[in-house]
């Protein structure tokens, strides 16, 4: 980490409003004692924080918070190439995870190609490397248990840093966004994504309704792992998988796991009205009064995060972790 992070990340932990004085006040107005006027500064994002430690914390392995508001501590890197894979986008540094989810997408890389005629996995995001918040695209892959994973399949050569950062995935849906197109979609496809919802580790696996519609279609006759796989927008280039809390840490927090039948037939029904209903031209009704714009939510801080991410995020051996600010306090932080 460099010397200009570690500064940022210590005064925004601790709170210290003089290694920031010219946020802490403003100049006095005629009449005023200078210094009688001040306005706090506003909180630095907490994705600006985690972005800025480029390596794990050296603690136990543990995803702490929820998948959409967490860190993670002890994290294990992904090695940028193995036999049956290749992690994409390098420079993003988002290919940490629990060691767990890190062996989940070494056992998935390598029986779907000796079982299921799939070359090789073409890793996209997982986490940063204390977790937490991620810019700009995602709101989960917090605590190191998310994964995405392009429906691209590997190349039977090593790709070139530079291809890594600009070869696109493959879009895998018509343009209408109804079903997938079969120029690209193979019945491989099905097999890789069955095998990764049939693991125990696996809560979820995300993909768009049309590619769902498809897995309902061709499952056949177990289908006991299709409930596991839920439409979600987006997600036509790659698929995402969510593993469960691991055993025995406390600190992590579940999703409800998936109960019930396959999935396929009124939940997958509404996306299909909804999909439909996206493709109508919607009818131009006169504009009375100015358009409001809302307001973008604030971004999430080291005050809406669980206490423990503050210890994850100083804990490099070469920061003094500060007394919390009186934000952070126990009455007001996030457990």
């Amino acid at each position: 980490m460099s010397r200009a992070s570690r500064i940022l990340i210590a005064a925004v932990v601790a709170g210290l409003p003089a290694v920031f004085p010219a946020l802490a006040k403003t100049p006095a107005k005629d009449g005023q004692t200078p210094g009688a006027s001040k306005r706090k500064s506003p909180p630095v994002p907490a994705k600006k924080l985690f972005k800025a430690v480029k390596v794990g914390a050296a603690m136990k392995p543990a995803s702490i918070g929820y998948y959409t508001r967490g860190c993670l501590a002890g994290a294990e890197q992904l090695a940028a190439n193995g036999s049956t894979w290749q992690a994409m986008r390098l420079s993003r540094n988002r290919h940490w995870g629990h060691p767990i989810t890190i062996s989940v997408i070494k056992r998935l890389s390598a029986d779907a190609k000796k079982y299921d005629g799939w070359p090789g996995l073409l890793v996209g995001d997982i986490s940063m490397p204390r977790g937490g918040p991620m810019p700009p695209s995602h709101a989960s892959h917090q605590v190191g248990l998310d994964a995405d994973i392009w429906l691209t399949p590997m190349p039977n050569r090593r790709l070139s840093r530079r291809e890594r950062e600009r070869l696109s995935a493959t879009f895998m849906l018509t343009s209408d966004q109804l079903s997938v197109n079969r120029e690209v979609w193979t019945s491989a496809h099905v097999r890789l994504i069955k095998r990764v919802a049939s693991y125990r580790e696996v809560e979820r696996v995300l993909v768009h309704p049309a590619i769902k519609k498809e897995l309902c279609a061709k499952a056949g006759k177990d289908r006991r792992w299709l409930g596991k796989v839920r439409p979600v927008r987006g997600h036509n280039y790659h698929f995402h998988i969510r593993l469960r809390c691991p055993p025995g840490q406390a600190g992590c927090r579940f999703q409800k796991p998936v109960i019930g039948n396959d999935g396929c037939g009124k939940e997958l029904d509404r996306w299909y009205k909804w999909l439909h209903a996206r493709l109508k031209p919607r009818p131009k009704r006169p504009q009375t009064k100015p358009r409001v714009r809302r307001k973008p939510r604030p971004p999430i801080t080291l005050a809406d995060m669980p206490a423990a991410c503050r210890k994850v995020l100083a804990a490099d051996g070469r920061l003094v972790v500060p007394k919390p600010h009186p934000a952070l306090r126990p009455s007001a932080a996030k457990k």
